[in-house]
């Protein structure tokens, strides 16, 4: 980074001055999209891309920031777009700033940390206005761009890695699970299976009863782990799933000593009749077109999962397709997890840097 220190020595020797957001930029609301037809322009609002549309609100280099909602995802765009009332877009002053620049100078200022409300989380333009950025010349805006830039272009190239990866699983799990209606039985789950609730368990009840045994709950950072206690419910091959939120209907293998919380359901397969592993893999398919994702809570009951159908070859055909999708996984695995680990280390190298670069004596 020796060309970055010379410019400033060269350029900012005595410091660089800080701006208002104000004097960098337009913060500009969102509004609704429905009375426009179907087109190629993308629709953002805090959560990404909602649909797309034939009419675009801006076209320059913007930065895209969170009304209310997900505050901190970011969007940095340089292609024509339209944006609804979740979500600001920014018109930069390009006499001031790169708009580039002032992405990776918001991606610091963590702007989820200015929350304005108890409930949703929400940003107001009043509070944007006053966030504060260093504005060096514009050659060394350009010099951090270009550093910072290949950092997250080698994350992006590991994320659609990761994402190829996943694909190509799917791809032949679901080639290895599709029966016609006439080449094989279809049966509903409660046929075949027991099916339980977890229980109520609190952090608190988790914390106070520490020890070596895990408990399940909705989330899947961690296989669903939230922690573990001194006592178990479940011993043996299960599946369990998520029944509420933004999760319902993900569904995992659990084998061992467990416990689950009351967002998750128990399915013990019945002896003889089918190999667990190989629900686990028709589920992983068949469940998530069940979830009811009406009233703003994604569900999936045990009343719904009960009457789900999967197919149903002969125990020899279901080891079969076990065995290969086990084989699948194990070669598999070590690049599905590995990029995982690489991109948040990726992740951490370019916030490092980036905190660094864009820390300078106020002038």
């Amino acid at each position: 980074m020796s060309k970055l220190d010379d410019l400033i020595k060269e350029l900012c020797p005595d410091g660089v001055e800080y701006k208002e957001l104000k004097e960098v930029l337009v913060i500009k609301n969102g509004s609704d999209y429905k009375k426009y037809g179907k087109g190629d322009v993308p629709v953002y609002g805090s959560g990404g891309i909602m649909t797309y549309i034939d009419k675009y609100v801006y076209e320059k280099p913007t930065v895209l920031i969170p009304r209310k909602g997900s505050l901190d995802k970011l969007y940095y765009l340089e292609t024509p777009f339209w944006n609804v009332d979740t979500i600001y877009y920014t018109i930069i002053n390009t006499n001031v700033a790169l708009p580039k620049y002032v992405y990776h100078c918001l991606l610091r200022e963590h702007l989820e940390k200015l929350n304005t409300a108890g409930g949703v989380p929400s940003l107001t333009q009043t509070v944007l206005n006053r966030v504060k950025i260093p504005v060096p010349p514009p050659e060394i805006q350009r010099e951090i761009v270009h550093i910072l830039d290949n950092f997250t272009a080698l994350t992006a190239e590991l994320t659609a890695e990761l994402t190829a990866r996943k694909q190509q699983y799917e791809y032949y799990r679901d080639s290895l699970l599709s029966f016609g209606e006439n080449q094989v039985e279809w049966v509903k789950i409660e046929s075949i299976c027991s099916i339980q609730r977890g229980r109520v368990m609190s952090k608190e009840y988790i914390a106070e009863n520490k020890g070596s045994y895990p408990v399940y709950s909705s989330q899947t950072e961690n296989n669903g782990e939230l922690g573990s206690i001194s006592s178990f419910d479940f011993d043996g091959e299960y599946l369990t799933w998520t029944t509420d939120g933004a999760n319902a209907g993900t569904v995992f293998y659990r084998d061992g000593k467990f416990s689950v919380t009351n967002v998750c359901g128990i399915l013990e397969v019945k002896p003889d009749v089918l190999l667990t592993k190989y629900l686990y893999y028709a589920l992983s398919i068949e469940a998530s077109k069940y979830v009811n994702n009406g009233m703003g809570n994604p569900k999936l009951m045990s009343n719904v999962m009960a009457r789900i159908k999967i197919p149903f070859p002969s125990l020899k055909k279901q080891q079969e397709i076990v065995t290969i999708l086990d084989q699948f996984n194990e070669l598999t695995n070590d690049i599905i997890f590995g990029l995982p680990a690489e991109i948040s280390a990726r992740q951490q190298q370019y916030e490092y840097y980036r905190d660094k670069l864009l820390t300078f004596k106020e002038k």
